[in-house]
């Protein structure tokens, strides 16, 4: 039986407290109000703790907001039937993309060569494989399937400039699922940035936090373990940094988690080596996109890849519920 759709994220946030807007020099603070803000953005549950002296001033940058993860998901998703995305998958090729498009698709290409491909948005036409064979639709095994669909992996196969891209091969698609709301969560940080706040903490599909809470410690973040209900495996402390979770768990095609989301480009086989991998990273863009491809790497392998990186860290949450840090405090 097909398991029922889930957040493929499994990140539990808890705010400690608000934190302080900035106020120009020499005037007295106020004392801050946590605006909040519940939504949804690629069809997966979103918040904000927005923190501002003014609550008017805090509701009409929410609206501002919205409107920004709205306009991004006409770029990115995979289920507007208009988006820049579904059209590239449709057609086989983009004309005049948005630049949005364009600069997230450099930032695969840069993911994909320092994971040696194994983040790769073109696992799209694997997820259809997937997709067909569990809700019986079409001849033919899952092997089969996936053995016709892997010719039309391979993100080198993905043309891009500013004025168009295209597929090196038919049948090609993409998902950006392993980094879209990452980059939407840096966008809307940014957003919050320019309008003078110094606090806040998002969790538009990943989370970042910016700044200190109002009693001048870092944010807590919390790992759900994702062999519990609801339980926290490891309470992350957090200040200018994102934290992004991948689990295997987290979407299933079926009931024992054996075939689930997160595929593996080079044989189509789906990860089950971690229950959950956690990234802690200057950017949600960059955690969102290592977490997917860490799920798929021994960890040696991951270790060798965080060498060449800088302020990188990961949480391994094995399926027996061992935790293993890798550059993070002893655990």
């Amino acid at each position: 039986m097909q398991a029922p759709l889930s957040r493929r994220r499994v990140i539990a946030i808890s705010a400690a407290a608000a934190g302080l807007a900035l106020l120009p020099v020499g005037v007295q603070a106020a004392v801050p109000t946590a605006t909040e803000w519940r939504g949804r953005a690629l069809g997966a549950s979103a918040s904000l703790t927005l923190n501002h002296s003014d609550r008017h001033e805090a509701r009409r940058l929410i609206e501002r907001i919205e409107a920004e993860i709205r306009r991004l998901e006409r770029i990115f998703s995979l289920y507007m039937p208009d988006s820049e995305l579904v059209k590239l998958n449709r057609d086989g090729v983009l004309d005049n993309p948005s630049a949005e498009l364009v600069e997230l698709l450099a930032a695969c290409r840069t993911y994909w060569n320092i994971t040696g491909g194994l983040f790769d948005p073109s696992v799209q036409p694997l997820w259809e494989a997937y997709r067909e064979h569990f809700a019986s639709v079409g001849a033919g095994s899952l092997e089969q399937k996936t053995a016709a669909a892997l010719p039309k992996v391979g993100f080198d196969g993905v043309l891009i400039d500013r004025n168009r891209i295209a597929f090196a091969r038919p049948g090609m698609g993409l998902t950006l699922n392993g980094i879209a709301q990452g980059y939407i969560t840096d966008r809307i940080v940014e957003m919050i940035r320019a309008a003078g706040l110094t606090s806040c903490l998002a969790d538009i599909g990943e989370c970042r936090a910016l700044g200190l809470a109002a009693d001048g410690n870092a944010w807590r973040v919390g790992i759900e373990n994702p062999l519990g209900n609801g339980e926290v495996a490891k309470v992350l402390e957090v200040k200018d940094r994102a934290v992004a979770t991948s689990s295997s768990l987290g979407f299933r095609f079926e009931e024992s988690g054996r075939y689930n989301h997160i595929l593996d480009p080079r044989t189509g086989l789906s990860a089950r080596r971690y229950a959950a991998v956690t990234v802690v990273a200057q950017s949600a863009e960059k955690a969102d996109a290592l977490s997917t491809a860490f799920s798929l790497m021994e960890p040696g392998t991951a270790r060798a890849i965080l060498g060449k990186l800088e302020n990188i860290e990961v949480i391994l949450i094995d399926f027996d519920g061992k935790i293993t840090g890798i550059r993070m405090e002893e655990l």
